[in-house]
């Protein structure tokens, strides 16, 4: 499981592999080795293909170096545009030059010309001039050199394939932020762990695609393994997925209550409900307003139904006496997507949320379920996911973290998160990583913060990373099926960091196997990715990690 480091971390990681035996000098063949194959792999046919290599003086350069010579074997041509001197008796560029690699130097090359000439006519631009330790501000001879081939770049109608080694140079790889003539990657190949600033706006856009490649230090390494931030793979959550024994019933998956809903947004039910019931759940029960059932029941045929007292089409506060009587057989509960924000439903949330004590008279309860004496309503609930509306509506009551059950899932977008926190959505997403972990730490639950690379937190530190950037997911519904997902493996008995990570994992894939499915990301609405969350599952169980 590839691990999201700081620089420091980074630079310990590497000391103790060296002094364990595995040099420097190995995982820069490693490394090497990783840029290269990533870079053939993204070409149908790399011989002749012409590539120009800008390197530094320092290691970044010499993983350049490495890959341009495998490159070379490869069969393609390779120029190296040296930004700083390096030693003359460099055994990496000696390697090239004797392979017949033409070599520059920004030191011979008055107002850059040879570098301009050499970026117009390459079919792969290699940026390998500063990794890791790289601190702003930049120094201006390797800011002229910048700018210089970014601009040459930039001038060309059809830019060739861009790929930073460990990070765009440029890039401060603890913040995220970006010297002015950074260079945009269409690739970024990091090296044995990702990095934080590659995360982290603006960091992030100028970054690309992102590659961790595997340099050859040991994974049960104690500095390693220390780590407490991860970027997931299939093969990091395969583990996770429920077995499906041939014996099973409905009853051995779990019941999965889904409260949500309202006579404006009645399609969140049923997207929530047809997710739960596709990442596996033996059965879901819908609780909603009365009003909407008939809308929902052809949508979501397998569903059964609680059906909630309302007004106006929303639900009503005395619907929290009728859900808790109905959940002696839930094995989870989601409340809130497609809610609204009525005073009614606030209330609705503040009762379930209360002891019965606590809870309003039996006059006040309504429905069919007035004779029912609140002393005898089971004041736990089930493990629970709060999405949507319902987090806005939690962020309305007072302490509310201590009126939710122990590692409640809470899953907001930045403009909920904003609720939650009291915080400006800017300040919010400017850090993510920070974000998600400062605040589940403090509230004690599971966060989850959506959006291009959903970040997961759980109290104690633990942290994923999302590989999915994909417009496919930018779609009205597509949160509710994520809460579905993960309150359907909720309801199996996964734990609640797991099923959000897995239930998270599943939902990009879905959205990216749906946009292949559309032809792209424009056409995928929300119940396409739930149509794709049955392959997901198949392609995490089965195909082998990349």
């Amino acid at each position: 499981m590839p691990k999201i480091v700081t620089v420091e971390q980074m630079k310990q990681i590497e000391a103790a592999a060296d002094a364990a035996g595995w040099t420097y000098a190995q995982m820069m063949d490693k490394a090497g080795e990783a840029v290269a194959r990533a870079i053939l792999s993204r070409l149908v046919s790399p011989g002749g293909r012409r590539v120009v290599i800008l390197a530094g003086s320092g290691n970044n350069g010499g993983d350049g170096l490495v890959a341009g010579r495998l490159l070379v074997d490869a069969g393609m041509q390779v120029a190296v545009y040296l930004a700083r001197e390096r030693p003359a008796e460099d055994p990496l560029l000696i390697a090239l030059r004797d392979r017949g690699c033409l070599i520059a130097r920004a030191s011979d090359d008055q107002r850059q010309r040879v570098l301009a000439n050499l970026l117009r006519a390459c079919d792969v631009f290699l940026d390998a001039v500063l990794g890791t330790g790289f601190r702003l501000p930049l120094k201006s001879d390797l800011a002229e050199v910048l700018l210089a081939a970014r601009s040459a770049l930039e001038e060309r109608g059809s830019p060739p394939l861009r790929v930073a080694v460990d990070c765009p140079s440029g890039l401060d790889c603890d913040t995220g932020e970006i010297a002015d003539v950074a260079i945009q990657a269409d690739v970024t190949v990091t090296l044995a762990a990702m990095k934080a600033g590659l995360l982290r706006l603006p960091g992030r856009k100028l970054a690309g695609e992102i590659v961790v490649a595997d340099i050859g230090i040991d994974p049960r390494q104690t500095q390693l393994g220390q780590v407490d931030m991860e970027w997931i793979s299939a093969e990091d959550v395969r583990g996770w997925l429920p077995e499906r024994p041939p014996d099973a019933h409905k009853g051995t998956f779990g019941t999965a209550v889904i409260a949500a809903g309202s006579i404006n947004y009645p399609g969140s039910a049923g997207l929530a409900g047809r997710a739960a019931y596709r990442v596996g759940a033996g059965l879901v029960t819908l609780a909603v307003p009365a009003a909407i059932q008939p809308l929902l029941v052809s949508a979501i045929l397998e569903a059964t139904w609680v059906l909630l007292p309302e007004e106006m089409g929303v639900i009503a506060k005395g619907g929290a006496e009728i859900l808790r009587n109905e959940l002696g057989r839930a094995t989870a509960l989601l409340i809130g997507p497609g809610f609204g924000r009525d005073e009614t439903t606030r209330g609705f949330l503040e009762r379930l949320l209360s002891t019965p004590k606590d809870s309003a008279s039996r006059g006040d309860i309504g429905f069919v379920h007035q004779a029912a004496s609140l002393s005898s309503l089971a004041s736990a609930l089930p493990p629970l996911v709060v999405d949507a509306d319902g987090l806005r509506l939690l962020a309305d009551l007072p302490d509310w973290p201590k009126r939710i059950p122990p590692q409640t899932i809470l899953t907001p977008h930045p403009g909920e998160m904003a609720a939650l926190t009291g915080e400006p959505v800017e300040a919010l997403q400017t850090d993510r990583l920070a974000t998600a972990r400062g605040w589940a730490a403090e509230w004690g639950h599971v966060v989850v913060l959506k959006g291009a690379h959903t970040v997961v937190a759980e109290p104690n530190g633990r942290t994923a990373v999302l590989p999915f950037a994909t417009a496919a997911l930018a779609r009205a519904g597509t949160g509710d099926v994520l809460a579905g997902a993960i309150v359907g493996l909720r309801a199996q008995g996964v734990g609640a960091y797991e099923s959000a990570v897995l239930g998270g994992f599943l939902h990009g894939r879905a959205g990216e196997l749906a946009a292949e499915n559309a032809g792209g990301v424009d056409g995928v609405l929300a119940s396409d990715v739930i149509a794709c969350l049955g392959k997901a599952i198949q392609e995490t169980r089965l195909r082998p990690a990349a």
